[in-house]
């Protein structure tokens, strides 16, 4: 009997290492709630002072706190480290509210994160400040990219399209009220194709009209029509369709004058024209020419491109550029469209210097991670936020075809804009395999 209930308690606790072994890489939410939490939290709180002194967060205190120490506490005076005000669990990691001590800046935590992630055993650790003298360490328990799972409660909403997961664990969201127009940057085979996929699905499910410029005959984007208010396929097109956006953009001031706002989102609703996301798959294609006769082509695409990145937020239309480099190698006029991108999502590159046309003017910090994503790892990119920082994302897998189907299922939502009539992409009928073209 002895020896059966050793047997039965020796099975056990192997059945039980096995599942958490199981649960590591099969459920890591699991794991991390059960075993990783507790040990991370442990490990933080016995470690923090001497780990902070180490990396060189800590600063000397000032003559009162000297004072009192030498001679009410009679031990030796000890520097100063962060002061933690909180710490809250998360599903995928752990948030330290710190508040700084005088002497201290952000940019000192920031430059020791690679550190702090090796010494309390985590995946990643972030640093986001909260208000002036206090900043969140969000530590990551776990590698949370590997398998991506979008919130359940990450819908689009608003102005506001979810595409990616963070590596936090939240959601990324496309925000066009506070970045208007973004620049997606990436090799071949980076994810470029699937975070536009992503940013469509969404887009499609909003009262907004979606705009197409894809010169690769409209292989990307021509499946996705039934959602398409226009779609340039040429840049003889897109050059056409970029004066009618423009013509649109003064238009829309006009109105804004005659009712005395400055944005559309001021006019009543029944008043207020519908927003435009301007969708460019591949912008070397507007800038490149080959022949001496499509100068003066590239010139109206970039000059109304540039006014629309500088003036058409007012008036709710929006851009959405995409490439694999975006520098002055394009030519005249790159750089300055490329400065009024606010949003900047950055894949996997080939080179150093296609990581700082995205990064090194918005996060020059970001750029190091950028170089570094793996290829086999397609959708990881580096994105910045809107409050000035950065983090790693990664899209989803989704399929053209749900994309086109979405598209298909919101074609009600499709807006009646008659000036972008001529370019609205003709609609095949479901017997016939052909894509579709551009009137």
């Amino acid at each position: 009997m002895a020896d059966l209930t050793m047997w039965l308690e020796a099975t056990g606790a192997l059945a039980g290492a096995g599942g958490v072994g199981y649960a590591k890489y099969r459920a890591p939410r699991v794991y991390w709630s059960l075993v990783g939490l507790p040990a991370t939290w442990g490990r933080f709180s016995f470690s923090y002072r001497s780990t902070m002194d180490v990396c060189g967060l800590t600063v000397q205190p000032s003559g009162l706190r000297a004072f009192l120490g030498r001679n009410v506490a009679r031990r030796e005076v000890q520097p100063v480290a962060p002061k933690i005000r909180g710490v809250r669990p998360t599903m995928t990691g752990l948030r330290i509210t710190l508040r700084l001590p005088a002497g201290l800046e952000p940019a000192d935590v920031i430059a020791s994160t690679e550190r702090l992630r090796h010494a309390w055993g985590v995946h990643a650790v972030r640093v986001v400040v909260t208000k002036p003298g206090f900043m969140e360490l969000r530590m990551t328990g776990y590698d949370v990219l590997r398998r991506v799972r979008m919130p359940r409660k990450a819908q689009p909403h608003g102005m506001v399209v979810p595409v990616a997961l963070r590596d936090d664990g939240t959601a990324f969201e496309r925000d066009y009220r506070n970045a208007p127009m973004a620049l997606t940057l990436g090799a071949n085979n980076s994810g470029k194709s699937m975070f536009q996929r992503n940013l469509i699905k969404g887009l499609a499910q909003l009262p907004v009209a979606l705009v197409g410029m894809d010169c690769k005959r409209g292989v990307e984007q021509s499946p996705f029509a039934p959602r398409l208010s226009a779609l340039a396929t040429n840049p003889d097109d897109a050059a056409s369709l970029a004066d009618v956006l423009v013509a649109e953009m003064e238009d829309r001031f006009d109105l804004l004058h005659l009712y005395g706002v400055s944005d559309i989102w001021e006019l009543p609703e029944e008043l207020r024209p519908a927003p435009i996301v301007v969708l460019v798959d591949e912008i070397a294609e507007l800038f490149l020419i080959s022949r001496k006769e499509d100068e003066d082509r590239r010139t109206r695409i970039v000059t109304a491109l540039i006014r629309l990145a500088q003036m058409a937020r007012a008036v709710g239309i929006y851009l959405e550029v995409c490439g694999q480099r975006f520098g002055s190698d394009l030519g005249k006029g790159a750089t300055m469209l490329r400065a009024q991108l606010t949003g900047r999502v950055v894949h996997r590159v080939n080179d150093k210097e296609t990581a700082e046309m995205g990064l090194k003017d918005v996060a020059p910090t970001a750029v190091p991670a950028a170089c570094v994503i793996p290829a086999n790892r397609p959708g990881t990119a580096v994105a910045t936020d809107a409050s000035g920082g950065w983090c790693r994302i990664r899209t989803p897998q989704v399929s053209r075809d749900e994309v086109a189907g979405v598209c298909r299922d919101f074609a009600h939502l499709v807006p009646d804009l008659p000036f972008l009539a001529p370019f609205r992409p003709i609609i095949p009928a479901p017997t016939v395999g052909a894509p579709s073209l551009v009137k």
